[in-house]
């Protein structure tokens, strides 16, 4: 793992005492990965780290969401911090999403797990496959 040990017992320590001893369903980690791991985020965070879309643009970048997964998955990348969404008063009303610098930095992170599961996705599928055989 180059060299990069994660000792997850000191990990779960710490995110009990940062939730006061709640369950970790209330870590920081799930919390933040939450808003991110859904079916269209990582794919809007993709067109959005390109350049700035309009909501008609990115229905037709992405043809297979449907009008209200695309509403509903833009309000939590923006509620979340990582989207901007700007209204431009013409008639009709324009809307433009874009990435803040959150969503930058944390398309950083995602752009190598994204390469990642583009290398693997074959190794992944071939042990699938081979579980399911077993």
């Amino acid at each position: 793992m180059d060299g990069k040990i994660v000792n997850l017992k000191s990990k779960l320590e710490i995110y009990r005492a940062m939730t006061g001893g709640a369950n970790f369903g209330d870590c920081p980690v799930r919390d933040v990965i939450k808003g991110i791991n859904g079916k269209w985020s990582p794919l809007l965070a993709m067109a959005l780290a390109e350049k700035p879309y309009r909501f008609g643009e990115l229905r037709r970048l992405v043809p297979d969401i449907s009008q209200r997964m695309l509403t509903q998955t833009l309000l939590e990348l923006q509620r979340d911090g990582y989207v901007h969404r700007e209204v431009f008063p013409t008639k009709p009303p324009s809307v433009e999403y874009s990435l803040t610098d959150l969503g930058r930095s944390m398309f950083g992170a995602l752009h190598q797990l994204i390469l990642w599961a583009e290398l693997n996705h074959d190794a992944v599928r071939d042990a699938r496959a081979a579980f399911d055989a077993a």
